[in-house]
């Protein structure tokens, strides 16, 4: 495993990271703490040490398994989870922005986690009227002082959206989280270098473009029901991007070169990028993503 470091928080993160929205349930699969702690023992094992997870990925669940999997060794942990959203049920969700509930988010979180800090609480994926809600970024610096947050991020809705990315260091973000990858560049017109010029560590989410870079799905792939993916995507725009997959794979990824894996280095490659955050089904796969820093060498 590589590490860098996150921007101006100091801290020393694994370029690979474990992305947790799947623990939800929204992505077509449930998951206990015995499947959980399997994937975060491969991750252990392979020198990862970055969990990104959400309050809304499931009702506190995603955390919840997250916290039953790392009590034991916490200090191992850099735990990123975010702030903004009441889950309702799968794919609908509440906005939660006033300063006194995001607090109780806080504590909420934490209980989950089985921890008394969070090393990064982000800002999840609001608009730009959220994000200026008055007394917000003050009270979280209250928390910050309590020791209860160590660091605090974006995570951009848009990955345009480069308002808040210029906005951030003055309310005390110090870390981006933005959809980057292959199918997806957007980012590298305006975002990523503004993050460059602010020191600002960059979380690169979405790196495998919800799984159509890992090089599995073919033209009419279909997903079950219960995946995010068939309430986002159209088969004409899921058709369109996995022709254009099987494009980058025939003239970009090197022959014998792990098509997921490559993806996941092609990010990382962009000097502004810190870490990736991939989701990951089972500890295998975890293993596999891990192994994706052998490419940067």
């Amino acid at each position: 495993m590589k590490y860098r470091t996150l921007g101006s928080t100091g801290l020393e993160v694994s370029v690979i990271g474990v992305g947790t929205w799947q623990f939800g349930g929204e992505w077509g699969r449930t998951y206990s703490e015995s499947d959980a702690s399997k994937i975060f023992a491969a991750a252990r094992d392979s020198g990862i040490n970055l969990i990104d997870t959400a309050e809304c990925y499931g009702d506190h669940l995603s955390e919840s398994l997250i916290g039953a999997s790392v009590a034991e060794n916490r200090e191992d942990w850099i735990i990123a989870t975010k702030f903004g959203h009441h889950f309702k049920k799968n794919f609908d969700r509440n906005q939660v922005i006033d300063p006194e509930s995001v607090v109780k988010q806080l504590e909420d979180s934490l209980r989950a986690l089985r921890t008394d800090y969070v090393d990064l609480y982000q800002f999840h994926s609001l608009d730009d009227q959220a994000f200026a809600t008055e007394g917000l970024w003050e009270a979280l610096a209250k928390e910050k002082e309590k020791g209860k947050i160590r660091h605090l991020g974006t995570s951009i809705g848009s990955n345009t959206n480069s308002h808040q990315v210029k906005a951030s260091p003055d309310v005390g973000s110090e870390v981006i989280q933005v959809v980057y990858n292959r199918l997806d560049r957007a980012p590298e017109s305006e975002v990523l270098p503004t993050c460059q010029e602010e020191n600002l560590g960059v979380l690169a989410r979405v790196p495998l473009a919800s799984g159509y870079l890992s090089g599995k799905y073919k033209p009419g792939a279909q997903f079950p029901s219960n995946d995010v993916r068939n309430a986002w995507h159209t088969d004409n725009f899921r058709d369109s991007r996995l022709r254009e997959v099987e494009k980058i794979q025939r003239e970009e990824v090197p022959e014998g070169t792990d098509m997921a894996q490559w993806a996941l280095a092609w990010c990382l490659k962009n000097p502004a990028v810190t870490s990736v955050i991939p989701g990951c089904k089972d500890a295998d796969q975890t293993r596999k993503n891990a192994a994706a820093a052998d490419l940067l060498e």
